[in-house]
C-alpha cells in the first residue's frame, strides 16, 4: 500500500486536504483520532468518520510486532511481520540526544553485501510507502521517535519512489526534522540524481553513503551488485548533495578485521575526505555466524578513529546496535525462518570472502 492510496481513499470519502493531513498525522504519531469521548471527530466529514475504524484496522495490519530484543546499550531490535507474512526488522536506536529509529525499505536486498545476513537471501519484494511509515507508527507506540534512518533491510535507492514518498510524509505531518531523515545508499546514481532534483520546499533528507573501503576492487568484492562507481566518484557525488542540502554527509564504514581496518585505508580516507563536510562513522562489524569475517578489536577500531581524527577527518566510532543479542541486520529474520515461525524465501549463497582466504562454498 502507498500513502497516495490512503490519501485518495480519504478524498473519495469527501475529506479535504486539511482532513487528510490530520488523519495521517494521527497515524504517523500513533495517536487516537479523538482525545476523549466528549470530543468526537466532528472536524471530519461523516463518511470519513464512519470509515475510520476499518481504515485504522487496515493500517494497523500493515506492520505487526512479532518480537522485541532489547540490548545492553539501550537499543532495541524489532522483528516485524507484514500483512503477507513476510518479515522485516527495525531498530530503536540507543537513547541519546535524539531518539531514533532505523527502518527497512525492502524485504531482503539485491546488493548482496558479503558481510550482511540480509544480503545472503536476495530481494523478495519492495515495501510500499505505507509499510515504511507504519514501522514509525508502531515504534512511536513504544517510545518517542524524532529521527528516522533508512539503514535497515534493503537498498533505499532500489525502492526510490516509495522511500521518497515516506520521507515526504514523515518530514511534514510526521513532524520529523529534515536533517533527521537519513537516506542511506551504497551509491546508486538514480538516488543522487533524484536528491539533486529536489526543489525548494521539498523534504530534503540527509545523506548517508555506505562506502566501507577506498579500494575499488575490494569494494566490488564486498558489494558485488553495487553500481560500479569508484570510491572517489561516490564521495564526489555525495559531497555535491551535501553542499546542496546543507547537511553533512555521513560516510558509513563497517569495520572488518584484516579487510578494511588497515593503514592503507587510513591513507585512502585521508585523501578522499580531507576538506569535505562529511562525518565518518566507523562501525565494528556485528558478528554473523556463518559469514567469513571477523569483528576487529575495540582497541584497533579506537586507534583508527584517533588517527583519522588527528588528520582532520571528523570520525565517530559507533557501537553496532544489538551485538549482545545477535541482532545484526537480517539475523532476527533468519532465526525466525529457521524456527519456521515466519514466511521467507529460501536463502541463496552470496558470500564474499576477504582477500587471501579460500573461496566461499556454493
Amino acid at each position: 500500500m502507498r500513502i497516495a492510496d490512503i490519501s485518495q481513499r480519504l478524498a473519495d470519502l469527501g475529506a479535504l486536504p486539511v482532513h487528510r493531513q490530520r488523519v495521517l498525522r494521527h497515524w504517523t504519531h500513533a495517536l487516537p483520532h479523538t482525545r476523549n469521548k466528549r470530543q468526537p471527530e466532528h472536524w471530519l466529514p461523516k463518511a470519513v468518520v464512519d470509515a475510520l475504524p476499518a481504515l485504522d484496522a487496515e493500517l494497523a495490519s500493515l506492520v505487526r510486532l512479532v518480537s522485541r530484543h532489547p540490548a545492553e546499550d539501550g537499543s532495541e531490535r524489532l522483528l516485524l511481520a507484514l500483512a503477507d507474512g513476510q518479515t522485516v526488522e527495525a531498530v530503536l536506536l540507543q537513547p541519546g540526544r535524539i531518539a531514533g529509529l532505523c527502518v527497512s525499505s525492502q524485504v531482503g536486498c539485491a546488493v548482496g553485501c558479503g558481510f550482511c545476513m540480509t544480503g545472503t537471501g536476495g530481494l523478495l519484494r519492495q515495501l510500499g510507502s505505507a509499510e515504511i511509515v507504519a514501522q514509525v507508527a508502531l515504534a512511536r507506540a513504544l517510545r518517542p521517535v524524532h529521527k528516522v534512518v533508512f539503514m535497515g533491510m534493503g537498498e533505499p535507492a532500489h525502492n526510490l519512489d516509495n522511500v521518497m514518498e515516506a520521507i515526504a510524509l514523515l518530514g511534514t505531518v510526521g513532524q520529523i526534522g529534515h536533517k533527521h531523515l537519513v537516506f542511506s545508499t551504497v551509491g546508486d546514481p538514480r538516488a543522487f540524481d533524484h536528491l539533486m532534483r529536489l526543489r525548494q520546499g521539498d523534504v530534503r533528507p540527509a545523506l548517508a553513503l555506505s562506502l566501507h573501503t577506498t579500494d575499488a576492487a575490494l569494494r566490488e568484492r564486498l558489494l558485488p551488485r553495487a553500481p560500479r562507481l569508484t570510491p572517489r566518484e561516490l564521495i564526489e557525488q555525495a559531497d555535491a548533495y551535501g553542499r546542496a542540502s546543507g547537511y553533512p554527509v555521513q560516510v558509513q564504514w563497517t569495520l572488518l578485521a584484516g579487510v578494511n581496518d588497515g593503514d592503507d585505508e587510513i591513507e585512502g580516507l585521508t585523501r578522499l575526505l580531507s576538506g569535505r563536510a562529511m562525518v565518518l562513522n566507523l562501525i565494528p562489524w556485528n558478528t554473523v555466524d556463518g559469514l567469513d569475517f571477523q569483528r576487529p578489536s575495540w582497541e584497533r577500531a579506537a586507534e583508527m578513529a584517533r588517527v583519522l581524527h588527528r588528520r582532520g577527518i571528523l570520525t565517530k566510532l559507533r557501537h553496532s546496535a544489538g551485538q549482545d543479542v545477535e541482532g545484526g541486520c537480517g539475523q532476527l529474520r533468519a532465526r525466525a525462518a529457521a524456527d519456521g515461525s515466519t514466511v521467507v524465501a529460501a536463502p541463496i549463497s552470496r558470500r564474499i570472502k576477504p582477500a587471501g582466504s579460500p573461496a566461499a562454498g556454493g
